[in-house]
C-alpha cells in the first residue's frame, strides 16, 4: 500500500520530469543535470524537514499528552481497578485523587490530538492535494476550486475588476516539426530512423493529431556494415491505431510497441540495442526501456513536445498556496470546535505545509525562469541570404555566376530557362561565356547568396552601397515570436500593415492546444504575439488578421 509520503515523492518526480531524464536536449539537459540533487531532497531532505517541523512545538506536546495519556489508563486500572474507567476512557470515580487529576488534565489536553506519524500524513496529503490541483501534462495550469458554498469568487482588492483567460500569465510554445533522420550509434551498430512520408496539415486544416509510426515490416539490416533502417512516417494513427493504443503518450507506447516487434532475422544483432539503458531511462511504468527505445523517445519527442512557460510561475504558486491554506487546512468552525489548546498545532501544521511547499515552489521557479529566460533571450541569426537582382550586380562577379550550377538549376527549375541555346551570338563560346552572356541579356534574374561561398556573396554585397536601404523585402524563416524580437527594434512603429493567418481554432483546425483549454490556449499564443505586432505598426498602420467565428469575439 502507498504511503502518503510516497504518493507524493511520486508527484515531485513528476513535476521534476523524471519521466523525461532519458532526453538531452533543451531544457532537459539542464533537468538532468540537477537530477541527483533533486532526487536527494525528494527522497532525503523533505521528509527530514517535515518531520522536523512537526516534532517539536504545540503538535509535539499534543503527540505526547496522547502517548502519556495511554500510559496513565493502564496505570489506572491497575493500581485503581478497572472499573475506574469506562470503555471510553471517562475516569468514573476516584477524580480527586493525585493520579485521577493528573488523568483529566493529561486527557483535556490530548483530546482529538493524534500522533506524529498521522500529522505528518496530513501534510503530505495537503502537498499532494496542492500541487496535484494544478500541475497537469508538464505545465501548471490555473485551476482554482471552491470546495464550501461559494459558487463563485472573485478575489477584489478595491481595484478594476479584470477578467483573464486560464492561460493569460504563460507563454505557449509550440515544437517545430524538423522532420530531420536520426541516427546513432552503439556497440558496432549504427541505427538510422528514416522519414519517409510526413502528413503534415495543409491551408490551415490540422486534422487529427500526428503521430510517428516506425514500418517496421520494413526495416533493413545490413550484416556486414552494421547498419540498421528503420523507416518511419508522420500521420494521424487509423482508426484500428487508435484502439491499439488509447490514452495519453501514444507516441511512447508506439516506440515500445515497435521494439517489441522488430522482425525476427534482427533477433540476433539486436542485444546492444534492447540491452537495458542507464538507470535514468525508464516508462510510464518506472521500468528502464532498451537502448533503441530510448532513442526513439528522443527522435519523437523533439517534435511533439508543445508546452507552456509561465511567467511568474513562483508569484502564481505562492498566491495560490495562500489561497488553498486558508481555504482548505485552516477550517474555522473545525478549529473552534477542537478547542484553543488545539490551535497553536492547528497553525503549526499550516506553518509546515507552507515552508515546504514554498521550498518546492522555488525550485520549480528556477526552472521555470530558466525556461522563460531561454525563451525571452533574442536569438541569434543563423544565417542570412540576399536574394539579389543581376542587372546590380558588377559584371566582375559574372564568371563566377556562371560557374554556380546550383543556381542555373534553380533557374531551370522555377523559370525553365535554356542558356545553353546556340544561336549567332552565342555560336563557338564556351558554356562559361553563353552564361556570362544570358546574365547580361536578363538583367533581372535573382540570384540568391546560399549557393555561393561567402567570399563571393560578402564581395558582391560590399559593391552594392546602402544594402539596408536598397533591400525591398525581408523574408524571416523562425518560430514567429523569436522573429518579432529579432526586427522589433529596427523595424518599431515602422509598419504600414500586418497581415496574420493564424490557426483558426475549429473542430477541424485541430489547434494543438493544452489540458482542454481550447480556447485559453489559443489566446495565450495569440496574446503573446500579436502584442509584440502592434508595437511595429506606425500611427496610420493597419493590423489584419484571417479568422472566422469561432475565435472572432476571443480576438477583439
Amino acid at each position: 500500500m502507498t504511503t502518503a509520503q510516497e504518493k507524493f515523492q511520486c508527484l515531485l518526480r513528476e513535476l521534476f520530469q523524471f519521466d523525461c531524464a532519458d532526453l538531452d536536449f533543451g531544457v532537459y539537459r539542464i533537468m538532468n543535470h540537477k537530477r541527483d540533487a533533486l532526487e536527494k531532497f525528494i527522497s532525503e531532505e523533505l521528509p527530514e524537514a517535515i518531520a522536523k517541523k512537526l516534532h517539536g512545538g504545540a503538535l509535539a506536546d499534543q503527540a505526547r499528552a496522547a502517548q502519556t495519556l495511554v500510559e496513565l489508563d493502564a496505570q489506572i486500572r491497575e493500581t485503581l481497578g478497572r472499573k475506574a474507567l469506562d470503555g471510553d476512557g471517562n475516569l468514573i470515580k476516584f477524580q480527586e485523587t493525585e493520579i485521577g487529576k493528573r488523568y483529566l488534565n493529561i486527557r483535556a489536553k490530548a483530546a482529538g490530538a493524534r500522533n506524529l506519524d498521522a500529522l505528518e500524513a496530513d501534510v503530505f496529503n495537503h502537498l499532494y492535494s496542492f500541487f496535484r490541483r494544478y500541475y497537469q501534462d508538464g505545465d501548471f495550469i490555473s485551476k482554482r476550486r471552491y470546495s464550501r458554498r461559494e459558487h463563485y469568487a472573485i478575489p477584489y482588492n478595491g481595484e478594476e475588476v479584470h477578467l483573464h483567460w486560464a492561460n493569460h500569465d504563460q507563454y505557449y510554445i509550440k515544437t517545430a516539426e524538423h522532420f530531420q533522420d536520426y541516427t546513432f550509434t552503439a556497440d558496432g551498430v549504427t541505427v538510422h530512423f528514416k522519414l519517409v512520408a510526413a502528413d503534415v496539415e495543409q491551408n490551415n486544416v490540422k486534422g487529427d493529431k500526428r503521430l510517428f509510426i516506425p514500418r517496421v515490416k520494413e526495416t533493413a539490416w545490413d550484416e556486414n556494415t552494421g547498419q540498421l533502417v528503420i523507416p518511419f512516417e508522420y500521420r494521424p494513427l487509423t482508426e484500428q491505431e487508435t484502439i491499439t493504443w488509447p490514452g495519453n503518450a501514444k507516441q511512447d507506447k508506439i516506440s515500445a510497441d515497435a521494439v517489441a516487434a522488430l522482425p525476427e532475422q534482427l533477433k540476433g544483432m539486436d542485444r546492444p540495442l534492447r540491452a537495458m539503458t542507464a538507470e535514468r531511462s525508464r516508462n510510464s511504468d518506472n521500468e528502464p526501456v532498451s537502448f533503441l527505445e530510448h532513442h526513439l523517445r528522443q527522435y519523437t519527442r523533439r517534435n511533439t513536445s508543445d508546452f507552456f512557460i509561465h511567467k511568474d510561475l513562483k508569484g502564481f504558486l505562492s498566491r495560490e498556496l495562500d489561497f488553498y491554506l486558508k481555504n482548505e487546512v485552516l477550517n474555522l468552525d473545525e478549529m473552534e470546535a477542537a478547542g484553543e489548546y488545539r490551535a497553536e498545532g492547528w497553525f503549526q501544521i499550516t506553518r509546515a505545509i507552507k515552508s515546504v511547499g514554498m521550498d518546492i515552489i522555488e525550485f520549480l521557479h528556477q526552472i521555470e525562469s530558466f525556461q522563460k529566460m531561454l525563451w525571452e533571450k533574442r536569438k541569434f541569426v543563423t544565417e542570412t541570404h540576399y536574394c539579389i537582382a543581376v542587372g546590380v550586380i558588377d559584371e566582375r562577379f559574372y564568371p563566377d555566376i556562371a560557374k554556380c550550377d546550383a543556381q542555373w538549376k534553380e533557374w531551370k527549375e522555377l523559370l525553365h530557362i535554356d542558356e545553353e541555346q546556340d544561336n549567332l551570338f552565342t555560336n563557338g563560346k564556351s558554356r562559361k561565356e553563353r552564361r556570362a552572356a544570358f546574365l547580361k541579356a536578363h538583367p533581372t534574374l535573382m540570384i540568391d547568396t546560399k549557393y555561393f561561398d561567402n567570399n563571393i556573396s560578402e564581395s558582391i554585397i560590399e559593391t552594392i552601397n546602402e544594402i539596408d536601404g536598397t533591400t525591398d523585402a525581408l523574408l524571416i524563416h523562425s518560430e514567429n515570436y523569436q522573429a518579432l524580437n529579432v526586427v522589433l527594434e529596427k523595424y518599431r512603429n515602422d509598419i504600414e500593415c500586418i497581415h496574420i493567418y493564424p490557426p483558426y481554432n475549429t473542430a477541424t483546425s485541430g489547434f494543438l492546444y493544452k489540458n482542454e483549454y481550447q480556447h485559453s490556449s489559443w489566446l495565450a499564443m495569440m496574446e503573446n504575439r500579436v502584442a509584440l505586432n502592434t508595437n511595429l505598426l506606425n500611427n496610420n498602420g493597419s493590423f489584419l488578421c484571417h479568422i472566422d467565428e469561432n475565435e472572432y469575439e476571443r480576438l477583439h
